[in-house]
């Protein structure tokens, strides 16, 4: 059961009206997560600000935080929804169930920043020392530990609006990860 309803194009402010209008223009609907967001007059457009923001990070490495991250807290939507961006970004279904478990054996540098990332969610930012090493021993930068660590902070925003609304997914269901 839903928490709280998505809101349509005519319940929200014309702030957000116009980022649906731009979001139907780009993906071709407004993902009900991110109508979630328009509940609030300034939500939306603070988190796409953070989402769409410059990063050291290339979108497939952003990608390997977002299905990690996600993995961790169960978010089904968000899982979802970054199976079919990890597609789309040249992921295979093989590869995206194993970037989801926390590694990555057809990356080191890939493998290195899932490690850490699984880690820091897990563990609430209290980041395993030798992780952040092993992080660094394959060529990240503390710019690229800055960067990951606020793309922790932008999935984790999602995870929990999902988590808590529980509203209806909108993407085909991720495949179960298997133990």
């Amino acid at each position: 059961m839903n928490t709280i309803t998505v809101p349509t194009y005519d319940h929200v402010s014309p702030a957000n009206q116009a980022i649906f209008d731009s979001m139907k223009k780009k993906f071709g609907f407004v993902p009900n997560l991110f109508a979630t967001f328009a509940h609030s007059e300034t939500a939306l457009a603070t988190y796409l600000m953070l989402n769409n923001s410059k990063s050291s990070l290339s979108p497939k490495a952003r990608e390997v935080i977002n299905l990690v991250v996600s993995q961790v807290n169960d978010c089904a939507y968000c899982l979802a929804a970054h199976t079919a961006v990890g597609s789309m970004l040249g992921y295979t279904p093989e590869q995206i169930l194993e970037i989801r478990g926390g590694g990555v054996s057809f990356d080191p540098r890939l493998d290195a920043l899932a490690r850490l990332v699984r880690n820091i969610a897990l563990e609430r930012g209290h980041a395993d020392q030798a992780l952040v090493q092993a992080f660094f021993a394959v060529g990240w930068t503390e710019a690229n530990l800055v960067d990951a660590i606020v793309a922790i902070g932008d999935k984790m925003t999602t995870n929990f609006l999902h988590s808590t609304t529980l509203v209806p997914v909108d993407f085909p269901a991720a495949p179960p990860l298997n133990s």
